[in-house]
């Protein structure tokens, strides 16, 4: 199994910055019929699975996101490769796990399914209470000690039922398990923030809505950077690549991008297996997952067994920083840590080589910029702070 690491020296931080959100503009398609392969049988979705997904769509549960160029990041990798970015930070909740809990609730409702309990970090339980509410749902989250109280706050404002418990993911997730195990019946259902086939369809549509602006445009996909937690998105993404069946979507290169002191993906890519790290030391704290699902090895092999690249990048917490007050600065796009490690893929000077190498000249790099919601102005400035101000 190939096995790249981006690493090196820290780089020089962004510059300064003033921040103002993009206007929220989307318009809907409807879903490519599924053409799967290179997957197990076990995870692909079936023909239920993937109706629910054009039912997540036309009600309206999650939104087809703008593919925005970026002029400032194509010229900071040299201007041979376009440099694209998917806004998933402008879906409701503010992150791009719209897409699968959209997919998973629309799923669950024709079950009977009436509850939801989410053990989350924060954007998992903001997204299934965001769509869930929409439904009709009743919905519980549980969320460790290390959320943020701007987060805690936006999920009680949409009617979320909120526990704190334990000091960090894992812990609340074992006791939002048992909650559902001790319940008993079927209109009550445990949802993982990441390890559930249904949310990697719905994350899925993402690949689908970029490979089809970009041929829109006349371009082919030559890479897409995206952050990796528990492996959600990441299944999606090879998800996606993989319905879709194309030589230039087969042959991406596919960069999943982690900070150092939450890097589960890479640690499992090294040992072959997933590995349980003993605790997130990372300020981004959404990529708290200690272990990553073992679908997104197995998807990241049958990648590159299709001919497709699959490399790590992982940056430091400065790193992280400096990306997001570059894409405040650059493009007045508010995003949080573990978004910032997929940009500081392209923003750092130490991991740009890395990320663009392989890439054919004149193909499209794109980044996932999947948002969160645990950040705000006041946030980002101690951030900056913290991390940066030494460093000017």
């Amino acid at each position: 199994m190939l096995v790249a690491t981006i690493a090196g020296s820290i780089s020089s931080p962004a510059p300064a910055f003033a921040l103002f959100l993009l206007p929220h503009q989307t318009r809907r398609i409807p879903h490519h019929p599924s053409m799967m392969t290179s997957l197990r049988a076990s995870s692909a979705p079936d023909a239920v699975a993937v109706a629910g997904v054009t039912d997540a769509l036309s009600a309206g549960l999650y939104e087809r996101t703008p593919l925005i160029y970026s002029s400032p990041l194509t010229e900071l990798c040299g201007g041979n490769n376009p440099v694209y970015l998917k806004l998933d930070c402008l879906q409701p909740s503010g992150s791009f796990k719209d897409r699968g809990m959209g997919h998973l609730c629309a799923t669950l409702a024709k079950r009977g399914v009436r509850r939801l309990v989410s053990s989350s970090g924060g954007n998992a339980g903001l997204a299934a209470s965001t769509v869930g509410r929409k439904m009709g749902m009743d919905i519980s989250v549980i969320v460790p000690e290390t959320t943020k109280s701007i987060v805690l706050a936006r999920l009680r404002g949409l009617g979320a039922e909120v526990t704190v418990h334990g000091k960090n993911w894992n812990e609340a997730d074992i006791l939002a398990r048992e909650i559902v195990s001790q319940s008993g019946g079927d209109s009550q259902y445990y949802v993982s923030p990441y390890d559930d086939p249904l949310l990697w369809t719905g994350h899925s549509t993402a690949m689908e809505e970029i490979l089809e602006d970009l041929r829109a445009r006349g371009k082919k996909l030559g890479c897409i950077v995206a952050s990796v937690g528990g492996g959600g998105l990441l299944c999606g993404i090879f998800e996606g690549l993989a319905q879709d069946g194309s030589p230039d979507a087969s042959a991406a290169a596919v960069i999943a991008c982690e900070t150092n002191g939450a890097a589960g993906f890479d640690a499992a890519r090294r040992a072959g297996r997933p590995v349980t790290l003993a605790g997130i030391t990372s300020v981004a704290t959404s990529l708290g997952a200690l272990e990553v699902t073992e679908s997104a090895l197995e998807r990241a092999s049958a990648h590159e067994a299709g001919g497709g690249r699959v490399a790590q990048s992982v940056c430091t917490d400065a790193e992280a920083i400096g990306a997001c007050v570059g894409i405040a600065a650059d493009h007045r796009l508010l995003v949080e840590p573990a978004c910032g490690a997929a940009l500081a893929a392209v923003y750092s000077d130490r991991l740009r080589e890395g990320t663009l190498a392989g890439l054919e000249e004149g193909t499209a790099l794109v980044v996932e910029v999947c948002g969160g919601s645990g950040v705000d102005l006041s946030l980002l400035e101690g951030w900056r702070r913290e991390f940066l101000e030494g460093q000017l």
